[in-house]
């Protein structure tokens, strides 16, 4: 038999032996993928203060009367404003507010209103009452000094012509028909009653609601 020179051996990988190869390098990859996703996904922790930061610390109040938010000691203090204002009354503040923000608690001063006698920067003493726009009557000494919540207001069921004169936008003739009108129903039970006058519209209401009483 003839010798056979530069014989050549060629090994063929089974089937079998391709697909297991195949198999772990899939399982590998896909473990590698696992450990980056879950890597990525593991949570950060965020520091308490961080936290504490991001909590708003002041609460809107409503439209007039209670203001929800509280000083820092958690007071609060309530006065009375009267006055030219569109909401007189009383309002409750946190303690250490002034007033300034207690005028626009009530609605704030209706148009051509005088403040410049008004500190608006002064800091509200609990129980006080603000007076927007109208001098506050002093009692005669010997009187009481708590008058009621109508200290410096015009009573509509007791007052004469001059003094319902002297109300603006109110003349002679405006303040005769109040009259009229007060002699004719009895007396005024709500000072809203005012826009049954004849001449008082809502405009000259809402100039003169502030500085009437009933």
């Amino acid at each position: 038999m003839a010798a056979v020179s530069g014989l050549r051996l060629r090994v063929v990988p089974s089937r079998r032996g391709v697909a297991g190869v195949a198999l772990a390098v899939l399982l590998s990859a896909g473990f590698t993928g696992w450990r980056v996703l879950a890597a990525r996904a593991r949570a950060v922790p965020v520091p308490a203060t961080a936290l504490a930061s991001a909590v708003p610390l002041v609460a809107t109040s409503g439209r007039t009367a209670v203001s929800s938010s509280r000083g820092p000691s958690g007071q609060v203090v309530v006065v009375d404003v009267v006055g030219r204002v569109r909401h007189p009354g009383l309002v409750r503040l946190p303690a250490g507010s002034r007033v300034d923000d207690a005028v626009r608690a009530a609605g704030g001063a209706v148009p051509r209103t005088d403040l410049t006698g008004l500190n608006l920067a002064r800091i509200l003493v609990d129980g006080e009452q603000i007076a927007v726009g109208i001098a506050v009557r002093v009692p005669p000494p010997g009187t009481s000094g708590s008058s009621g919540a109508g200290a410096g207001l015009i009573n509509l069921n007791s007052a004469t012509a001059e003094q319902l004169d002297s109300l603006p936008g109110i003349g002679p003739v405006l303040a005769q028909r109040i009259l009229d009108w007060r002699t004719e129903h009895g007396r005024f039970v709500s000072v809203d009653q005012l826009r049954e006058v004849s001449g008082i519209g809502e405009a000259k209401f809402a100039d003169i609601r502030g500085l009437v009483t009933v």
